[in-house]
């Protein structure tokens, strides 16, 4: 059964080309930084476009039980009241951060040098996920945490009550982690300094810059080194959430492979730390364009256009870009059943470790739809069919992951049968609005249960 209520089976098939304009939700990623940071400034921020999908309306409920206001004023429109760096209020109860990795690993580095203590859980999904990852550099600023074997949730916080500044190297490319380690600098003082080795996602960094902190990037022998003075007052923000280039990845995708199909999608978001797909897909010969590139709240902004692309090719993808594309993997490995020729993705062993191990899911998935499929622990190679060759036919696992979901419902719309996943709900995670979206598009997507 799902941990989103009772499951929801849904089958995509073939029925014609998509076409129109497909106004994707807010990006996740900025839209939990803009809580977050929203609580931590002196003021109200006021942000737009704010995604209201279950796992960041999870984090506003979880600022809220820290002693932020919190306010929906209208559909994507939030104003939150902050306490100020440090002025964290302790909880009065568990906080559920439900399906989400990237809120509880954030929430954790901003509470952890707060002298409070919190205990948070979530699905389960996200309880089998670890947090060693980021409770490990936590406790250098004099954090402690207890959780199950594993270092896995439900797990207590004890906030650091005279947190020290650390100097830390990201073990493994984790903008999480990054994160989370930024965030825990706030409150200590002096400087605390982050090394990745390779650059993620970077929208902490620009954020932290925004709300007024004092932070500095630099490139040294070591790598990216990002330097934070602890204890400022941040200032609150007028945020505008630019649309999510995660969620964007479905209709383009599905729009590459179904024939016929005509997809814009506007405002999408195109940090180079997050754009790794499409310059991917392009690189496969993929007719997809950036049209009135623009900046948005300090972020580079395109509206994308995507044709049906009968000519693309299965490509080496570089190992160095899977930072800046490791959600949309699932998707890639969609398309590439639908290229001539192997396409390999090396690197990607953080795919193992996401809502579901991801590898074994597309592999099990695309393979019970026909497609030929090899995996490794870091690896997955795609041998794809053709336009329309994927056989299809297969009732696909989700494993409670909404990315799984979407890509294969994507799969379904171009494969010469149907497609049905076992579990629709968890969609509701990411892009609440993907069942509508699609379907006004011109696809064909029906529950079992309707």
């Amino acid at each position: 059964m799902s941990a989103h209520g009772e499951p929801i089976p849904m089958t995509a098939r073939r029925a014609g080309p998509l076409k129109g304009v497909a106004e994707v939700p807010g990006d996740k990623s900025i839209s939990h930084r803009a809580l977050i940071l929203g609580a931590l400034s002196v003021g109200e921020t006021r942000i737009t476009g704010l995604l209201e999908g279950q796992d960041v309306l999870d984090t506003g409920h979880a600022m809220r039980a820290f002693g932020a206001e919190v306010t929906h004023l209208g559909p994507g429109e939030w104003h939150v009241h902050g306490v100020g760096v440090g002025g964290f209020a302790e909880p009065e109860d568990v906080i559920d951060c439900g399906n989400s990795g990237t809120g509880v690993r954030l929430i954790l580095g901003a509470m952890a040098t707060s002298p409070v203590t919190a205990t948070f859980t979530g699905d389960a999904s996200l309880r089998k996920r670890p947090m060693g990852r980021v409770t490990d550099p936590l406790a250098l600023f004099g954090a402690q945490a207890v959780g199950r074997s594993g270092g896995r949730l439900p797990m207590t916080i004890v906030g650091a009550a005279d947190p020290v500044p650390v100097r830390y190297t990201v073990p493994v490319p984790s903008a999480q982690v990054k994160s989370a380690v930024l965030l825990a600098g706030l409150n200590a003082r002096g400087e605390t300094v982050v090394i990745e080795r390779e650059a993620t996602r970077d929208h902490t960094e620009r954020m932290l810059t925004g709300f007024g902190a004092d932070l500095r990037v630099g490139e040294t022998e070591e790598g990216r080194v990002i330097t934070l003075t602890g204890q400022p007052e941040l200032v609150p923000q007028t945020i505008a959430v630019p649309r999510d280039p995660s969620s964007a990845a479905f209709p383009v995708c599905a729009a590459l492979i179904t024939e016929g199909s005509d997809v814009l999608v506007p405002g999408i978001g195109l940090n180079p730390t997050r754009a790794g797909l499409f310059t991917t897909l392009r690189e496969m010969g993929a007719d997809l364009t950036y049209e009135n590139e623009r900046e948005e709240g300090g972020e580079p902004v395109a509206d994308l256009r995507a044709r049906f692309s009968p000519d693309m090719k299965g490509i080496e993808v570089p190992p160095e870009r899977a930072p800046s594309m490791i959600d949309e993997y699932p998707i890639l490995a969609v398309v590439a059943a639908f290229a001539e020729g192997a396409t390999t993705m090396r690197g990607v062993k953080e795919l193992r470790v996401k809502e579901s191990d991801r590898i074994a899911a597309m592999a099990a998935g695309l393979a019970a739809c026909g497609a030929k499929v090899e995996e490794g622990e870091d690896w997955m190679i795609v041998e794809g069919q053709g336009p329309g060759g994927l056989p299809g036919g297969a009732t696909c696992a989700t494993h409670l992951d909404h990315r799984i979901a979407m890509s294969f419902l994507c799969g379904g719309f171009a494969s010469k049968n149907p497609v049905t996943i076992d579990d629709a709900s968890p969609i509701s995670t990411s892009f609440p609005i993907f069942e509508a979206l699609m379907e006004g598009l011109g696809a064909h997507l029906s529950r079992s249960n309707r």
